[in-house]
């Protein structure tokens, strides 16, 4: 155990105290040199290693970067590589935060090898396992390899190794701070144990190579042996769950604590929710203090609205509602993915939930990317998700933003429902002559694709599909794959918007596909429809791949002055310290609640950006709450700045409804708010 405390020891040398805020780095320090103390002293007995280690870990945690952080692209629907541009092969797994690193554990398999060199095809299944490999980052974008912490020849005692198992599948680590071991929870069947179980292994860094600890086949008030899936979740008190559903029908839902000894055992599982349907992809995180559930259809690793049950107390293993859908799921299922885990950041502007879902299915045919990752986010009572294909994440604030080569079209591939179907998921029908039935999501697209759009008949017809989605003002250049048979007397994509604007591609006859682009399409901010047509007497149109892609760059974003009305100011307009904008700014009353409040008109709904600038002349920062329309969404540090003549600027990212919002700064300390000179908030996205 004492090299695995050397080993963090020396990578917690490397880092800078000009990196880190001082009250953060001055305790971070002392428990390095401590470490570095009972790591060099021979006689350290296990439990002062372990502390030392815990103690180290827990300081590390709370560092405070010095600088705001930079924004990273996050690109979903393709294959990620790591820092050395080889595969990230990781299903099945989850993202932990040990310290200041993020690790991020799953599991390779055989198939996934198969499908990344040839994804126009099905690979039955091939589940073989190989490794679970784990990568760590700092900003949850750029993964380093690191080790592969379990292998076919890691041992499981009694001459059995991990490569006999027939199966190795959804895990999950914790940290023991009794122990000072890293365990990792691995669902598994090993025939020559008992067969379903909870694998535990265990080591002494994230990284290690980790070693046999226990196989636990029955949890107590499950009704059957082993999970049904399963993640581990780590509570903000450092406590551990295993968030699981029983293994055959997944009818049940249910939170086990972590044996806080050792992590070796899940204590009796607490059944919070039931769905005789059966549920899979268990997962959970927390936002605003409550407790979220999530879960996928059972139906063969399929995609799917994901499904949310949430805590009504402060208790994780407490009463939850009913089922819900969760919002921004239903038109692509989830971004075509079942649920696979979430991911919570503490930033120093804004906490943040990040949606991991899983995209297998059999491997194949399914998109061209494993790893989707979305933003989830409160939208009034309920949180939302949001479908992108592209955003960007700045993991130290906790801010993100649409990403500038986002797709605006949902389910783009016409893949999400995996199955022909003649109701495409997302996409609604209309018919304005011929038969009932003219569209279906064809088995066979571009590229080698499993599924494409296909709108004809054998006889007369017109109509097709639409699309209702939500932009941000700009121009657009739209693309497609397509390809004709028959002859067709209309053969069309439209792209208008709520203010009158609409551009509409005519597609070329061609027996193959084909790309085609409209470029230089303007839309309004707010609702736009897409829609494909076709008319013809014996003919077809198919499309593919359609995108909807910004290609202007944003506009200026738009200022209200603290001292102008409608903004509210509970204190005085002062103009007593140079550098302000407009003609003064809101010197706040000295008192806890005396608020800065302005009146914010949005033309579309939407996430956007607000620019808070402020003078903070104290020597301490004044903390308060940013509300948005009588909710609170965020805790704000607006530090000092120095002087109260030097203006700063703190940067944060919200969800604000189309029309009028009230959005206010409300100190949380007798020391009142900074001054307030203005508010910039950005188009929505």
């Amino acid at each position: 155990m004492v090299r695995g405390l050397k080993s963090l020891v020396a990578d917690y040398r490397t880092r800078s105290a000009s990196g880190y805020s001082g009250d953060s780095w001055a305790p971070f320090a002392k428990a390095l040199d401590s470490a570095a103390s009972v790591a060099a002293d021979a006689s350290a007995t296990a439990p002062e290693v372990a502390a030392a280690k815990t103690a180290l870990v827990t300081a590390a945690d709370n560092l405070v970067a010095a600088d705001a952080g930079t924004f990273q692209t996050i690109t979903n629907d393709v294959f990620w590589n790591d820092t050395s541009g080889n595969p990230i092969y990781s299903q099945g797994g989850g993202v932990f935060r040990f310290g200041d690193t993020y690790y991020w554990y799953g599991v390779h398999y055989t198939g996934a090898e198969l499908y990344r060199a040839n994804p126009t095809r099905k690979y039955d299944g091939d589940v073989s396992f190989v490794s679970i490999p784990v990568y760590s980052s700092k900003d949850l974008v750029n993964w380093k390899f690191e080790n592969r912490v379990a292998t076919r020849s890691t041992s499981l005692g009694s001459g059995t190794t991990l490569g006999s198992a027939a199966w190795v599948g959804r895990l999950g680590v914790s940290y023991n701070e009794n122990t000072g071991k890293y365990v990792l929870v691995v669902q598994a069947y090993l025939p020559s144990r008992g067969g379903d179980g909870v694998l535990f292994l265990q080591g002494d860094s994230p990284t290690d190579n980790f070693g046999y600890g226990y196989f636990q086949t029955q949890i107590v008030n499950s009704p059957t042996t082993g999970t049904g899936d399963q993640t581990v979740f780590t509570d903000d008190d450092g406590k551990d769950y295993l968030i699981f559903s029983n293994r055959s029908g997944r009818a049940r839902a249910f939170v086990g604590k972590l044996r806080e000894s050792d992590s070796l055992r899940v204590e009796p599982g607490v059944q919070i929710g039931y769905n005789a349907s059966g549920r899979e992809g268990n997962a959970m995180f927390k936002l605003d203090g409550k407790y979220y559930h999530a879960a996928s259809d059972l139906h063969g690793w399929n995609t799917s609205v994901t499904h949310v049950i949430e805590s009504t107390s402060s208790n994780i293993q407490g009463a939850y509602t009913s089922e819900y859908t969760l919002q921004g799921t239903e038109m692509d299922y989830s971004h075509v993915t079942q649920t696979g885990f979430f991911v919570t950041v503490k930033g120093t502007v804004q906490n943040a939930v990040i949606y991991a879902g899983d995209r297998w299915a059999d491997f194949a045919w399914n998109g061209i990317g494993y790893n989707q990752w979305m933003p989830v986010t409160k939208s009034g009572a309920r949180p939302q998700f949001h479908s992108v294909s592209q955003w960007q994440f700045n993991a130290t604030t906790g801010e993100w933003r649409v990403g500038p080569q986002n797709n605006y079209v949902l389910n783009p591939n016409f893949q999400a429902d995996r199955i022909i179907v003649p109701q495409v998921q997302g996409w609604a029908n209309f018919r304005e002559s011929g038969p009932s039935s003219i569209v279906t999501n064809v088995n066979g697209g571009a590229n080698g694709s499993r599924f494409g759009l296909q709108i004809g008949a054998t006889q007369s017809y017109a109509g097709g599909v639409w699309q209702q989605i939500t932009v941000p003002a700009g121009t657009y250049a739209l693309s497609l794959f397509a390809r004709t048979s028959g002859s067709l007397s209309a053969a069309q994509v439209t792209v208008a918007d709520a203010s009158g604007n609409s551009r509409t591609y005519n597609v070329p006859a061609s027996s193959g596909w084909s790309r085609r682009e409209l470029a230089g399409i303007p839309l309004s901010a707010g609702t736009a429809i897409v829609t494909i047509r076709a008319a013809s007497g014996n003919g077809y149109l198919f499309v593919d791949d359609l995108g909807l892609v910004k290609t202007s760059v944003d506009t200026q974003p738009t200022r209200y002055e603290a001292e102008t009305g409608p903004a509210v100011c509970q204190g005085t307009i002062d103009s007593n310290h140079a550098g302000y904008s407009g003609s003064g700014f809101c010197n706040g009353d000295n008192a806890t609640g005396a608020y800065a409040q302005f009146a914010v008109n949005m033309s579309a709904a939407g996430t956007a950006t607000l620019a808070v600038r402020f003078a903070n002349g104290a020597s301490s920062a004044r903390p308060a709450n940013l509300m948005v329309n009588g909710s609170t969404v965020a805790t704000v540090s607006l530090e000092s700045t120095g002087a109260w003549s030097t203006w700063a600027t703190k940067t944060l990212t919200v969800s604000l409804n189309a029309g009028s919002n009230t959005i206010r700064l409300d100190p949380t300390t007798a020391a009142g708010l900074p001054n307030v000179d203005c508010l910039d908030v950005g188009a929505v996205t």
